[in-house]
């Protein structure tokens, strides 16, 4: 790797950030820790990055030429190998006398081996921020390997709250008793519930076209080129069959009887890997069920995308699955994934089962039907008691009201309600 192109991509990004337009997200980072920023692509971890940079040159802790960054997708710098990272501290050496940079790395899992490279940086007291696209930066032999040196954040595109922010739309106390402020709330919600809160998107006209193109690139990049499939038509129909079955369960022997009915010759094997796969990139995740085994819990569970973007993508006039995907999607933003967010299904279903808050929540379009809202009520009312609920929610598309019984209170609440007053 030649010294004059790393110093030229230095000098460049540093010019580059300088530059760039943000919308601030609320986001804090500790001035003496180093990070790990892991999520989808395209959510915004670099953004954070340039947040931070530009906050701290606000704040006159630094100068642009203080930061070292390097975006590993820069093709210019893609062939470098672990054992030459060092040379980014040699360059930047040469160019600013000696200086100590706060470092910044993005899209360093291309580069194998990357782990002993900052865990070295740590060890050496240097600020550190690093970013990647694949669940695998939090297994647990890098995390190892990292030895607590690092704080790990998972990054999701934009919120609802975020998306009005950047709308310009900022909420009055009481706004949703204000008929103007509540009637612009709803209509921006529309937009948002169909495509998602992926920022690069707000301003576009065809934003799903943006969508597909990203979901391509994830699809063929990030999955199938990395992981060297072969069979890219089995796993294409494995994750449009997954769009199609968000809100139910599914086993992997249902999965793999689908795959294989199209004419696809998968093993279990690969389905499975290829559900990791999926997972790894932050295009899907799952929610297993509460009552299941731990083993039963990595065969049998509920599938969500990360974005409503994604899951648009693949389905026409799918509102309910798109209401129940945005409710899971905010749950594990706000809760995470690793035992703390189920469903429940045990002779009773309950979509979403949140233990450590004593939460249960049902998802439904409507309920004005009165077979409808009879089944979730009971339900509901069937699993506090066993578990005791403290807190019961029926998240619609517009309705609102309070019903009572069972010594139990169920709030139905709009989804943009819910996502801008509970979460």
């Amino acid at each position: 790797m030649e010294k004059r192109i790393i110093k030229a991509i230095i000098v460049e990004r540093q010019q580059e950030i300088s530059k760039i337009q943000l919308v601030e997200r609320p986001i804090y980072f500790e001035e003496q820790a180093n990070y790990v920023l892991v999520g989808i692509r395209r959510a915004g971890k670099s953004y954070q990055m340039y947040q931070d940079i530009q906050n701290l040159v606000k704040l006159g802790k630094v100068t642009f030429e203080d930061c070292l960054y390097i975006n590993f997708e820069d093709e210019r710098i893609s062939s470098i190998e672990a054992s030459e990272l060092g040379l980014l501290l040699e360059c930047y050496a040469e160019m600013y006398d000696n200086r100590k940079p706060l470092i910044y790395l993005d899209e360093i899992q291309n580069i194998d081996g990357w782990e002993k490279f900052v865990r070295r940086l740590a060890d050496s007291k240097y600020r550190v921020f690093i970013t990647g696209s694949n669940a695998r930066m939090l297994s647990r032999d890098i995390a190892t390997t990292l030895g607590g040196r690092y704080i790990i954040r998972e990054v999701f595109p934009f919120s609802f709250a975020e998306y009005l922010t950047f709308h310009q739309i900022h909420l009055k106390a009481n706004w949703e008793f204000e008929p103007e402020q509540r009637l612009e709330v709803i209509k921006q919600f529309n937009t948002y519930f169909h495509f998602g809160g992926f920022a690069e998107t707000f301003s576009l006209i065809d934003k799903r076209e943006w969508i597909n193109s990203l979901y391509q690139k994830i699809l063929l990049g990030d999955i199938i080129a990395r992981n060297e499939i072969r069979n890219s038509g089995a796993i294409r129909l494995l994750a449009k069959k997954l769009a199609e079955s968000v809100m139910q369960l599914t086993t992997q022997t249902r999965l793999l009887h689908i795959v294989k009915s199209s004419g696809s010759g998968i093993s279990r094997n690969t389905l499975a890997d290829y559900l990791t796969y999926m997972n790894d990139v932050y295009l899907t995740f799952n929610i297993p069920n509460f009552t299941d085994s731990v083993a039963e819990r990595m065969s049998s569970c509920k599938r969500y995308f990360y974005d409503n973007g994604l899951l648009s993508n693949f389905l026409i006039n799918a509102e309910t699955k798109l209401l129940e995907n945005i409710v899971a999607v905010n749950l594990i933003e706000r809760y995470g994934k690793e035992d703390r967010v189920f469903f429940y299904n045990k002779g009773i279903e309950v979509d979403f089962y949140i233990p450590d808050e004593g939460m249960a929540i049902q998802v439904s379009y409507s309920i004005d039907d009165p077979i409808t809202r009879e089944r979730e009520v009971r339900a509901l009312y069937k699993m506090s008691e066993v578990f005791g609920l403290k807190k019961t929610f029926i998240i619609t598309w517009d309705e609102e009201r309070t019903i009572s019984g069972n010594e139990l209170d169920i709030e139905v609440v709009p989804v943009w309600k819910w996502l801008l007053r509970y979460c």
